[in-house]
């Protein structure tokens, strides 16, 4: 098939040709760029939080003691979930994966020098990283006599905290090329050992992935706003384990309020919710601008075909096959498509740049422009196809009416 009589003719009815073209090409920068938001939300929403989900419950409660009594409650709390059946760990902590709110500070490994990255902060009021169940791949948890209480940390007259455990993806960021136990990094002046390293642990809240497993874990007892955690022994029900865990620390404390008692499990439910509605709705508008794209191409094709029906027939007469008919319009139409496809890549990247810059998306990789375009022309040609066919049904007898 020559593709010379082709560009003829597609010369001749350049409008339509065009429109077709720039509706492929806006639907190739949308889809590109659609497709690649989604990925991102699916891997949040598959994202390894590094702690023991199925195993885990939290409970957040407040009571009316000041901070002189904070200690002493949080240790009476603490005895009765343990008491608990079915649980094997507490803890209390001020912030936990999942749970929206943060702690940040910024980290540098030279006193004074600005900070490299940032970084989420747990503090750990004793058997943090045992109860969430962190996998420790380098140095130990804390001993006893390196924690300090809370209210301590605004004394001039106390040392401040001195050491810390990290996740190995904050370790691979603060020395890349060196191992990161023993190393000493700053949040403001005073140095703070590393004494261990976890495979991961997830901020309360993140945007990007490759942020979210940067957290330091600090032995600080007694913040504000403790929750405690509880690592229940499968097969227990953890609905059953709260239910107990909230009658206990009513027992400790009649007048107790609790805010909020949930599963992990239900905790990252809600927390992705938002993302799985958006990744829904994309593909929505894929599946839309796919419909209508697809009914340009079959509208195009099958007003062609109505219009060239006697020129069908003349070369029908004169020896033309039923599959030299058919194609001729499917590589008519792969042209048109490639057209728009070729636009489209440098318009997916201009849209992409656009959003990078208000949306804090990430930049498009290179793969996704060639599975845009095999989308395209595969839906290019099966939308041709259903013309093409009746085009080359045309019956030579056509070509003798007037």
């Amino acid at each position: 098939m020559e593709i010379q009589p082709i560009l003829k003719s597609l010369r001749r009815q350049k409008t339509a040709a065009l429109l077709i073209a720039f509706e492929i090409a806006l639907a190739c920068a949308i889809i590109c760029n659609t497709l690649f938001v989604i990925s991102e939300r699916m891997d949040r929403m598959h994202i390894d939080s590094g702690v023991a989900e199925s195993e885990l419950v939290r409970i957040r409660s407040s009571t009316l003691d000041d901070a002189a009594e904070r200690s002493v409650r949080t240790a009476e709390d603490l005895a009765a979930l343990q008491t608990v059946a079915g649980v094997v760990e507490v803890a209390a902590v001020q912030q936990v994966p999942f749970g929206n709110s943060s702690w940040n500070s910024g980290l540098s490994v030279e006193r004074g020098a600005p900070p490299v990255t940032g970084a989420t902060n747990y503090f750990d009021s004793g058997n943090l990283v045992s109860t969430l169940g962190l996998r420790l791949t380098a140095g130990r948890d804390f001993r006893p006599d390196e924690y300090i209480e809370f209210d301590a940390l605004f004394r001039a007259d106390v040392e401040v905290v001195g050491s810390a455990i990290i996740t190995q993806a904050l370790a691979d960021k603060l020395w890349p090329d060196e191992p990161a136990l023993g190393k000493f990094f700053y949040t403001d002046q005073d140095p703070i050992r590393v004494i261990g390293i976890v495979d991961t642990l997830i901020r309360p809240s993140f945007r990007a992935v490759a942020d979210a497993p940067m957290s330091v874990i600090y032995p600080v007892r007694n913040t504000p706003g403790l929750q405690y955690l509880m690592r229940v022994r499968p097969p227990a029900d953890l609905d059953a384990v709260l239910k107990q865990a909230e009658t206990a620390l009513r027992e400790v404390h009649s007048g107790r309020l609790i805010s909020r008692a949930e599963t992990f499990e239900s905790m990252r439910e809600h927390f992705f919710r938002g993302d799985r509605v958006m990744a829904m709705l994309l593909s929505g508008v894929i599946v839309a601008l796919l419909v209508v794209t697809a009914l340009g191409i079959v509208g195009l094709a099958s007003f062609w075909v109505q219009g060239r029906r006697r020129q069908i027939g003349i070369r029908r007469a004169l020896g033309a096959t039923r599959g030299s008919i058919l194609r001729y319009f499917q590589l008519e139409n792969f042209l048109i498509v490639t057209a728009g496809v070729v636009t489209g890549m440098f318009a997916a990247y201009g849209v992409n740049a656009w959003l990078m810059q208000h949306y804090e998306l990430s930049r498009l990789p290179m793969y996704y422009l060639p599975i845009g375009a095999i989308g395209l022309w595969v839906l290019g040609q099966l939308s041709v196809l259903s013309p093409a066919l009746r085009a080359m049904r045309v019956p030579p007898a056509l070509a003798t009416k007037a």
